[in-house]
């Protein structure tokens, strides 16, 4: 029994030996335009062959031009995805709880961009511990789904600045995302590229990297020679 499904690219099978784990949650982290979406869309055009997925955008983040960049049979494979799109944290609280009626259907992975969007909006608005307790329980829902299903869910989260030490970033949704995800992969910037980190596995060593650029037809490997031509240049 397949136990991964594959990533969409070759460059992120190869970090994830393999691809993605099935039964878990995956969650990306990183800064705005560091390529969380696009990781997304691409596993969506290439992986979950013949099996439905469902796309929960709470930032309306998917873009139907890039999509078709990717996937250049965008619109069969369009039918297969299931959109939820809430706008108030309240509706994504509905939409996830709304999700054990959803997978009775053949579904292959569950893809959330992002998490905590709509779930820090509300945070600036009132510190109330209600809204852990909601974001506890709904990543608990996805994890339960993930688990019975035998399907993976990835996620998207986003990041802020540690005060303490400025090069490093912390997730928002803190413990509740880092303790139900068995993986965390970072994004970080640096020039035209993108560094995707490794930060927790169950099988792999942490701190297991790659460098990539976004292009037309998804993400393209990047040698330390050509950063090294760049930087000389």
């Amino acid at each position: 029994m397949e136990t991964k499904i594959n990533s969409g690219t070759a460059e992120m099978d190869w970090l994830l030996e393999g691809g993605y784990d099935k039964g878990i949650i995956t969650t990306i982290y990183g800064p705005g335009s560091s390529g969380k979406t696009n990781l997304l869309l691409l596993c969506i055009a290439n992986s979950v062959k013949g099996q439905k997925v469902i796309y929960i955008d709470t930032e309306g983040s998917f873009s139907l031009n890039r999509y078709k960049q990717i996937c250049p049979d965008f619109k069969k494979a369009l039918e297969k995805i299931i959109f939820l799109k809430p706008t108030s944290f309240k509706e994504q609280e509905k939409a996830i709880g709304h999700l054990s009626v959803l997978i009775k259907q053949d579904v292959g992975a569950i893809f959330v961009d992002s998490i905590t969007m709509l779930y820090r909006a509300e945070l600036k608005e009132e510190m109330n511990r209600g809204l852990n307790n909601s974001l506890a329980f709904q990543v608990r829902t996805l994890l339960e789904i993930a688990r019975k299903k035998d399907i993976p869910v990835i996620m998207t989260t986003q990041v802020y600045a540690d005060f303490e030490n400025k090069d490093q970033v912390k997730l928002v949704g803190g413990n509740i995302i880092k303790n139900m995800s068995k993986c965390l992969i970072e994004l970080k910037k640096s020039g035209p590229n993108r560094v995707a980190i490794i930060q927790k596995h169950r099988s792999i060593e942490e701190g297991k990297s790659i460098m990539f650029r976004i292009i037309d037809e998804g993400i393209k490997e990047v040698k330390k020679e050509e950063t090294n031509k760049e930087n000389k240049n």
